[in-house]
């Protein structure tokens, strides 16, 4: 069981969250909430709604025995039962019944907790609604990319003091050895696919101590590297041929440049920050390309939480950041939608991990080789349907992003996604062969 939290805790990261919510759709037209019916994206309107739902599902009504604050609500917005595509097509509440059910939903959570403490079940769920609104408010704000709606705008817009560092080249030696990969029941919060912490074998590597950036990927696309079969496995070169991928999704050619489309704008391709917006294929073929490889999971988290020892082994001890166990701020990671975008390679250098990787948190997501499936002894929270369905047809993230909240991340959160998927804002960071 997750420990107790101060129920003034909870409730200040409940309204945060939904905060950040109204923000991602309060400046959108009736039109833009609803957007055109794709695959990778939902209907916000809907969207909105349904968080409200998995507040009052899993807390008031699974505990408490409550009744929906809504009719039908579970028609509308459970996302294990209703299609995709029926989504658009509801007879949802406009906008203004929306946000009532919404506040309705979010004053009862807040009036329940009367103790200055709540117990280990209210820590425990409060925190998972309020983080599954954290990941749907990140969705938000890649649909906006998608959709190429304005870029929107935050209350707390902070860019690091060094966001134009620049590059970050080379690698650093990581030794090998037995490494505990996972969460240990003592973490204050762990999702269901990160349990429990487990012994692995890793062999030393070398990493690359910053991910790779738009100038790195761009030699790779101007050297035909989309056209040449041999940096391809099979299913990447059938998605490719699929969807006649030539670079990646947003970027523009022009004037024998690259540009970039950010939201509805056109803006020059930063050459030192990260590539984003390519999916685990683009990845793989870039790293096929240069001789280099992904890293595993493992190999991932070693060079994120692991410290060395007086004899050059990996530490028994393990770090909640790359930094150490203080919480993140700017100065350590681009995180929080703070920069409204990615940064420099080279910039957060406070936040770098004990061997010398930069921005293991933050920035963008970095794709691993690793598969998604469960640790030993995995069982299904709360939220049966989060992790256990996608076992095997998923790959690995690791790190979190420029729009991934703070509270969330930390070096055991595991993210995954279809190979194919370029829409989330993912990069990757790269391994000696």
């Amino acid at each position: 069981m997750t420990a107790p939290v101060a129920s003034a805790r909870l409730i200040e990261m409940m309204r945060d969250s939904r905060a950040r919510t109204l923000e991602l759709v309060a400046d959108l037209e009736h039109e833009q909430l609803f957007g055109p019916c794709l695959d990778i994206v939902n209907p916000l309107l809907w969207e909105i709604g349904h968080l409200a739902w998995f507040h009052e599902y899993f807390i008031l009504r699974r505990v408490d025995g409550r009744e929906s604050l809504l009719p039908n609500a579970d028609k509308l917005y459970n996302s294990a039962t209703v299609p995709h595509d029926d989504r658009w097509h509801l007879p949802l509440p406009s906008l203004a019944g929306t946000l009532e059910y919404m506040n309705g939903v979010q004053d009862a959570l807040a009036r329940r907790l009367k103790q200055p403490t709540a117990n280990e079940q209210d820590s425990f769920l409060y925190q998972l609604t309020t983080f599954h609104e954290d990941m749907h408010d990140e969705a938000f704000t890649y649909t906006r990319q998608t959709l190429k709606y304005q870029k929107p705008r935050f209350a707390a817009e902070q860019a690091p003091a060094d966001a134009t560092a620049g590059p970050l080249p080379g690698d650093v030696d990581v030794p090998g050895g037995s490494f505990m990969l996972g969460s240990f029941p003592t973490a204050p919060f762990a999702f269901d696919n990160e349990k429990w912490a487990h012994a692995v074998d890793v062999g030393p590597f070398r990493m690359a101590r910053a991910a790779v950036t738009n100038a790195e990927f761009a030699a790779f696309v101007d050297d035909r590297g989309y056209q040449d079969r041999k940096f391809w496995d099979d299913d990447g070169w059938r998605w490719r041929e699929r969807v006649k991928a030539e670079h990646p999704l947003y970027w523009i050619r022009q004037d024998g440049k690259w540009s970039v489309r950010r939201f509805a704008k056109i803006e020059p391709l930063a050459p030192y920050q990260p590539v984003i917006h390519v999916n685990w294929h683009e990845a793989n073929a870039w790293c096929r390309w240069a001789n280099r490889c992904l890293p595993t999971e493992a190999e991932w988290e070693v060079a994120a939480s692991a410290e060395p020892t007086a004899n050059g082994g990996l530490s028994t001890h393990k770090r909640a950041y790359p930094w150490g166990d203080e919480t993140p701020t700017h100065r350590h990671a681009n995180l929080d939608g703070r920069a409204l975008g990615t940064i420099d390679v080279g910039a957060c250098a406070a936040g770098d991990s004990a061997w010398g990787c930069r921005q293991m948190i933050g920035n963008v997501w970095e794709w691993t080789s690793s598969t998604f499936t469960p640790f030993p002894g995995f069982s299904p929270d709360a939220y049966e349907e989060y992790s256990e369905p996608w076992f095997g047809s998923r790959k690995v993230l690791r790190g979190g992003a420029w729009a991934t909240r703070g509270r969330m991340i930390n070096n055991n959160y595991r993210n995954f996604f279809t190979p194919d998927r370029r829409d989330v804002f993912a990069g990757f960071r790269t391994v000696a062969l």
